[in-house]
């Protein structure tokens, strides 16, 4: 029931209600009215059925026998078949007559043929009642991805002509003042204006603490403001906003198969028809093979086996298991582009990360200038004009040291910039390069020679191919990255690599901090590139990248598993990889493959399970070994089964570590 139509009904209500009242009896109505329609007709067709069976057995009154015993079966049985026969019939009216609704249908209708009323309304109403759950339980799976839908903010209150109005989100343009109240969700991106603000980002990021920004603080649609009303400039349309981009991953991802789906589904489409044959077979060859031959025993142990074969189980379990565990990723700040990737994490065991951005915070800050020319007293100066119109980590560190410093910045001509190294323009006639040891080398400027064992990264500048200084820029371990490696090699991924752009020393000492075994620094892109391919040519690896950058696009496409740090992350990083950390914690790469392995595992124990019963019980019915009421377990109780085992992962919100 949607909002207008309950607050219509408080309205008609408030003679003899407040408003909070009245929409709770609203919501319990609406509950009971749900609950009638899912249960309603199970219901009275079970009481119908007790009753029938009663009187069979024990009560025997006269009445019930003849036509009125029959008709009393089919009203029983019409409440929770004619759904079933009216979607067989609309299916076989569009080519597909082969399915499970075809296979209850003909199995009933064959019960009452036979005379086997009790059994043909039972097989009936218990298909229903599993059939209900299945689609309780879809719902549920399904709810736990469309519930970041409501995360979506119907209004907005926008600075226009000196007072707040309030507008559709996607009709505020970038630029503009929007005003958010206390426990009201942030309809754009956009930048804190007002002093602080503490907000609460679980449905973002799956993290349950809330977070406290200061003034210029960047803030993502969807997070909810817990305390002042605060200011906010925004900075994106709703459409390019943080939350629109994960909707449609989350959206995208639920229409991906894995190929255990694809392969149930094919396999039900082949499976359904040959059973079919194989009743008709059950039910005419032993005519030729059997003395006292008695069709209505053969008709009969054919629909015990048409009941059994029913592929239910399979068809809804698995489709529901990957559902589950997408769902369970984005509770917890990961979202899977398909059900695919959580098949494909799973056979994941070397990890490749990079290094900046992925286990370094990615801030950083200068801590120390050496000037080597005192003939060049702007050179700093020089070296952040280049750098202020880059989006690089760095290059904002810089940028942002020049701005304390009041140095006078200029606009550079002919800037390009020189991919994995740095910067080169042009100002007041001379030509500036900014970047590491490798762009020095390039253009053969000698540097100091000092730098060569710094821990910290170093970025070097030179006027006119002249070395004028370099700075020392320092970055700090993520908090967790050190428990993340410790979690991967615990989990057997003993094979980690970290790869990175930056000063050598300065990798091999992350590295060492970490516990890394493999550590390669100095890298341009399509060195990093030439190192992964060399991985995936071994036999027997299936490799997961970790990276952020724009310039990781290219690696995080090409790797088994691309993984994407979403929060620093860059747009191009994001949109290639298969997995997107939704926050910058390192420590949900262990998670992520946690949950496919989960996911695999319960995917697995249906599949089993409804092979090895259906298998076992279809044996025993060829054989005349079991009824129709066996039949109604092999099939529905099996599939409840399988139901039951996976909603189990939508259950788990913490994953052991």
């Amino acid at each position: 029931m949607n909002n207008k139509n309950i607050s219509t009904q408080v309205q008609e209500k408030s003679c003899c209600c407040d408003d909070n009242t009245c929409i709770e009896e609203v919501k319990i109505k609406t509950s009971f009215t749900k609950w009638i329609q899912n249960w309603g007709t199970s219901i009275l067709s079970f009481a119908m059925l007790l009753f029938g069976i009663a009187a069979d057995q024990w009560w025997q009154p006269a009445f019930f026998e003849g036509s009125f015993r029959l008709a009393w079966y089919i009203l029983a049985y019409l409440p929770v078949a004619w759904p079933v026969l009216k979607q067989g019939l609309n299916l076989i009216l569009k080519g597909e007559v082969f399915t499970e609704f075809f296979l209850m249908g003909i199995a009933t209708l064959g019960a009452f043929a036979i005379g086997e009323f009790p059994e043909a309304v039972a097989v009936m109403l218990f298909y229903q009642v599993g059939e209900t759950f299945q689609g309780m339980a879809v719902r549920r799976a399904k709810s736990n991805i469309k519930s970041l839908l409501d995360l979506r903010p119907d209004q907005a209150h926008v600075l226009r002509e000196d007072q707040y109005i309030t507008l559709d989100p996607e009709k505020i343009k970038v630029g503009e003042t929007i005003q958010v109240k206390p426990g009201e969700k942030i309809p754009l991106d956009g930048e804190l204006l007002s002093s602080q603000g503490r907000f609460n980002t679980a449905a973002l990021t799956g993290e349950s603490k809330p977070v406290k920004f200061s003034q210029g603080g960047s803030l993502l649609a969807g997070m909810i403001n817990l305390e002042n009303l605060i200011e906010v400039k925004v900075s994106k349309a709703f459409e390019e906003s943080e939350l629109a981009r994960i909707l449609e991953l989350v959206q995208v991802a639920s229409s991906r198969k894995a190929k255990t789906e694809k392969f149930i589904r094919k396999f039900a489409k082949v499976y359904t028809p040959i059973v079919t044959y194989l009743a008709i077979a059950l039910t005419f060859l032993p005519y030729f093979f059997v003395q006292n031959y008695v069709f209505e025993d053969w008709l009969y142990r054919a629909l015990v086996f048409l009941v059994i074969s029913c592929p239910c189980a399979l068809v809804v379990s698995i489709p529901l298991g990957y559902f589950g565990g997408i769902g369970a990723a984005s509770r917890n700040g990961i979202l899977f582009k398909g059900a695919n990737f959580l098949d494909q994490i799973t056979k994941i065991n070397t990890v490749v990360l990079d290094k900046t951005g992925t286990l370094t915070q990615g801030v950083f800050e200068v801590q120390d200038i050496k000037k080597m020319d005192s003939n060049q007293p702007h050179w700093l100066g020089y070296a952040a004009s280049l750098e202020r119109k880059s989006n690089h980590p760095i290059a904002k560190a810089i940028t942002n040291y020049a701005k304390k410093e009041d140095l006078l910045l200029m606009d550079p001509e002919e800037q390009e910039e020189i991919s994995g190294m740095g910067l080169k323009g042009k100002i007041d006639g001379k030509i500036i390069l900014v970047g590491n040891q490798q762009l020095m080398d390039q253009y053969q400027v000698i540097t100091c020679a000092d730098t060569l064992d710094a821990t910290e990264t170093i970025i070097h500048v030179a006027i006119d191919n002249h070395y004028v200084g370099y700075l020392f820029i320092s970055d700090q371990l993520k908090s967790d990255a050190l428990l993340t490696t410790q979690r991967l090699q615990k989990m057997g991924l003993k094979d980690l690599i970290m790869l990175s752009g930056d000063n050598n020393v300065v990798t091999q000492k992350v590295a060492k901090d970490l516990k890394i075994q493999q550590a390669y620094g100095e890298l341009l892109p399509h060195q990093k590139m030439e190192k992964l391919e060399s991985l995936l040519k071994e036999t027997g690896r299936s490799v997961a990248f970790v990276g952020d950058g724009i310039n990781d696009a290219p690696v995080l496409a090409r790797a088994d598993v691309g993984i994407a740090m979403g929060g620093l992350g860059s747009d191009a990083a994001i949109e290639t990889a298969d997995v997107v950390i939704q926050t910058d914690h390192p420590s949900k790469i262990p998670l992520a493959i946690q949950i496919g392995k989960k996911t695999r595992e319960i995917v697995y124990q249906n599949i089993g399970l409804a092979f090895g019963i259906k298998i076992a019980v279809l044996t025993l019915g060829a054989l005349g070994m079991a009824s129709l009421w066996g039949a109604v377990f092999a099939d529905v109780g099996v599939a409840l089964m399988a139901i039951l085992n996976a909603v189990r992962i939508q259950n788990i919100k913490k994953f052991s570590e």
